[in-house]
């Protein structure tokens, strides 16, 4: 394996950190409220491109950084929100799926990394439409269990979301597909360094 297709610790680290701050600012998007008290902010947009960029488990690592500092008291959950009183919140499961949801973006996109083109576009967006799947998936259950909404409402709510992530999807896999391009060994699994 070339050099170019290894990390550091260090690097690995920055990473992390780097879309963990990209999923807080995304977070801090106007909010724009909706039926079910779960607001549509840009976050699923910045953590399945945490999965797609880095891989499942960077991208992991990623959104349960951005969790552990939200739940520490920083304000960089949805309109603000900080602490573990998101918790008791109907976007609760939503917010709990973000690191399966980025592993999932992160386990399918290196099925995808080594095709091209618009091949690897459709492979992106359809890892994105994976992790989607399960966040909205938490998200009902969410819903049902914190809002005391049976299926059919859960459901009926988390449809609003869709048209949105949809498009984010769509985001995600060209800005996926163009930074894989510039740093194609991203998505590679990380080797250590041989002396």
């Amino acid at each position: 394996m070339s050099d170019s297709a290894k990390t550091t610790p260090a690097t690995d680290l920055a990473l992390i950190a780097v879309f963990a701050a990209l999923i807080a600012a995304f977070s801090l998007t106007p909010a724009i409220p909706i039926t079910g008290g779960v607001p549509i902010t840009l976050q699923t947009l910045a953590v399945v491109l945490a999965g797609l960029v880095l891989g499942p488990w960077r991208g992991f690592l990623a959104t349960l950084l951005y969790l552990a500092v939200g739940f520490a008291g920083l304000p960089v959950f949805a309109g603000g929100a900080a602490g573990l009183a998101v918790l008791a919140k109907p976007s609760v499961g939503y917010l709990l799926a973000f690191p399966i949801g980025a592993a999932v973006a992160g386990g399918l996109a290196r099925l995808f990394a080594s095709w091209r083109g618009a091949k690897q576009y459709l492979g992106f967006f359809l890892a994105g439409l994976g992790a989607s799947l399960v966040i909205h998936a938490f998200g009902i259950l969410g819903l049902m269990l914190v809002a005391k909404m049976d299926f059919r409402a859960a459901f009926l709510v988390d449809l609003a979301f869709w048209p949105g992530d949809l498009a984010k999807m769509f985001v995600a896999a060209a800005i996926a597909v163009a930074v894989h391009k510039a740093f194609p060994a991203l998505l590679v699994r990380r080797q250590p360094a041989v002396a």
